[in-house]
């Protein structure tokens, strides 16, 4: 039998782009020996597309972005909407750029519990954010989706600020090997960015098997 591999997969909850990879990541483990390495890796958005705060409408309360970051945020969610409506998928485009630390602490603290909690944890959080319809921000909010999920979320309060200390240390590990971006994949030492990229990683782990 193959030894599986492990590939690691960072993630973001704010980034659209990393929700659209999940299921096609897992499948990935599906349809080969490989062990998935979900790790948190927290954008810094204002630092590349700038930042603004909308209201329900739409309309820009205050923003601090130039006219061609406004673009590709725009085309951004446009693209993201196109590919998600193919797979009955919700994006709406967010108010304000998020603050995903502490929904990856989540994430951290989901995963010592199991695999089965962790998919439950991330599925939820994934798709009730993007549909405009879970606080990331909010420590209540996620010890009930961890407790959704099968986790003992009344225990993430306690653990929350140790965990974010982690969530930053892993990001920063993360850049120091090169990592930038979300969903970004490692195999073998090798970093994949976008999800594009799997039917690259597909055919590497089919010549492999």
């Amino acid at each position: 039998m193959t030894e599986a591999q492990t590939i690691i997969v960072f993630t973001d909850y704010k980034s659209p782009y990393a929700y659209l990879a999940k299921d096609l990541v897992y499948e990935l483990e599906r349809d080969f020996p490989v062990r998935l390495d979900w790790r948190p890796y927290i954008l810094d958005i204002p630092s590349y597309l700038g930042s603004a705060r909308v209201d329900a409408s739409g309309t820009v309360l205050e923003e601090d972005r130039n006219a061609h970051q406004w673009r590709r945020v725009r085309y951004s969610y446009m693209d993201c909407r196109r590919q998600a409506r193919k797979r009955g998928l919700t994006i709406r485009g967010t108010q304000k750029i998020w603050d995903s630390t502490l929904a990856a602490a989540g994430m951290l603290f989901a995963r010592r519990a199991g695999d089965i909690v962790f998919r439950r944890y991330h599925d939820t959080v994934f798709e009730r954010f993007w549909q405009r319809a879970l606080d990331i921000e909010s420590a209540d909010a996620l010890a009930a989706v961890l407790s959704e999920a099968g986790a003992d979320g009344s225990g993430f309060h306690a653990e929350a600020e140790a965990l974010c200390t982690d969530v930053a240390a892993i990001s920063r590990a993360a850049e120091a090997d090169g990592v930038f971006g979300v969903p970004t994949f490692v195999l073998a030492g090798e970093i994949y960015w976008g999800r594009e990229h799997l039917p690259d990683i597909r055919e590497r782990l089919a010549a492999v098997g």
